[in-house]
C-alpha cells in the first residue's frame, strides 16, 4: 500500500469484536503497514515485553476457523500452520515503537483515532439507549394512567434503538 491516508471505512472493516474487545489481525495490520506478516512478527517477538496479554492474544483453532468463515480475506488461512495474532487498541498503539517506517507511523495514526472513534459511537448509542429506556420508562408511566396506543410508540422507539445500534462484529 502505498504512503497515503486510508479511509476510515477500511480500517473500521478490519476491526473485529474478539474474546470481548476490539481487535485487529496480524494480516490486515501487515497488510496496512506495508509490511510481510511474518515481518510484524518478528518485531513483535523481538520486543515481546512490550506485548503482554491484555495488547496481543492468537487466536485458537476454533476463532480462526470463525474468521476465516466470516471473511473471504482469511481464506488462505486455511492452510496455514500457526493461528493469526489479533491486537488490541493498545496493541496497535505499541506497534508503533516497533515498527519505524514513515508508512506504519501514518497508518498507526490513523487506526488509532478510528478506534477512539468507534469508542465514542458506542458511548453515544449507550447514552442514546439510557435515554430511550428513561422515555419508555415515563409512557409506560403515563400509558398506566391513559389508556393511549402505547404500544405502536414503544415499537417505533424500538426500531429508532436497532437503527442507531453499531455493527458488531463478533465471537
Amino acid at each position: 500500500m502505498e504512503n497515503t491516508l486510508i479511509p476510515i471505512e477500511i480500517i473500521e472493516n478490519r476491526i473485529f469484536v474478539i474474546h470481548g474487545q476490539k481487535v485487529m489481525i496480524d494480516r490486515d495490520l501487515a497488510e496496512l503497514y506495508g509490511v510481510k506478516t511474518y515481518r510484524l512478527n518478528e518485531a513483535v517477538k523481538r520486543n515481546k515485553e512490550r506485548f503482554p496479554d491484555e495488547f496481543m492474544f492468537q487466536l485458537n483453532d476454533n476463532e480462526k476457523k470463525e474468521l476465516i468463515a466470516n471473511c473471504d480475506r482469511f481464506k488462505t488461512l486455511v492452510h496455514s500452520t500457526s493461528n493469526p495474532y489479533a491486537f488490541t487498541e493498545h496493541g496497535v498503539a505499541m506497534l508503533s515503537s516497533v515498527l519505524n517506517s514513515k508508512q506504519a507511523i501514518a497508518i498507526n495514526i490513523q487506526i488509532i483515532k478510528t478506534f477512539v472513534k468507534l469508542r465514542e459511537m458506542a458511548l453515544s448509542h449507550a447514552e442514546m439507549a439510557k435515554e430511550l429506556h428513561e422515555l419508555k420508562m415515563n409512557l409506560i408511566n403515563y400509558a398506566q394512567h391513559n389508556n393511549t396506543q402505547i404500544e405502536e410508540i414503544f415499537k417505533q422507539l424500538d426500531y429508532l434503538n436497532e437503527l442507531h445500534r453499531p455493527a458488531q462484529v463478533g465471537f
